[in-house]
């Protein structure tokens, strides 16, 4: 089991952050959230994931370090609810029911098939200029072994399912993952 690398504060920081600017987004309001602590004002990668009664509703996310790690929150949480293409955007009176969940990655690392830990890894697969990530949550989820994992991350990139017995790169990242459980505790 890894350390949590964030206080129970922090990610309720870090949670209300997200909620917040959904919020704003759907009041066409501009939000920018000011970091509490140095922490959250590192440049991390991340995925914001929406639930509604338990559904994936909108998922976005940085894989790199490019924004500060509370700048970044906001913005894929705004982007998770209005512009993930797989959902119609997400609406004010489904606001009360939209849950959070926050994925902070590490940076990516090369990695072996038989050094990929389900649960442990998430995964990147390029190839040809393709490109393919899927969360550690996803393969625990769909209980997927490491061949699957690494064929569903390939479909991901666009690329055939054994593309990564074939030439392409693979990248495994770690991720602490909290959502709204925390804002309840």
């Amino acid at each position: 089991m890894t350390v949590a690398e964030f206080t129970p504060e922090e990610r309720v920081a870090l949670l209300r952050v997200a909620h917040e600017a959904i919020a704003a987004a759907l009041e066409d309001q501009a939000y920018i959230p000011c970091p509490t602590d140095r922490a959250l004002a590192e440049p991390r990668g991340v995925f914001t994931t929406l639930y509604r009664d338990g559904r994936l509703r909108g998922c976005v996310g940085y894989v790199s370090a490019v924004r500060p790690l509370v700048n970044a929150v906001a913005e894929t949480a705004r982007a998770a609810a209005l512009e993930d293409t797989r959902f119609a955007p997400v609406e004010r009176v489904e606001l009360a029911e939209i849950e959070v969940s926050l994925s902070v990655l590490s940076p990516t690392f090369a990695i072996e098939p038989g050094q990929i830990e389900i649960g442990r890894h998430g995964l990147v697969v390029r190839h040809n200029g393709h490109r393919g990530l899927l969360l550690p949550q996803v393969a625990t989820e769909h209980g997927w072994d490491v061949e699957t994992f690494l064929e569903q991350t390939c479909y991901k990139a666009g690329l055939p399912g054994n593309a990564w017995q074939h030439g392409a790169e693979i990248e495994a990242f770690t991720a602490e993952i909290f959502g709204d459980g925390a804002l309840r505790e």
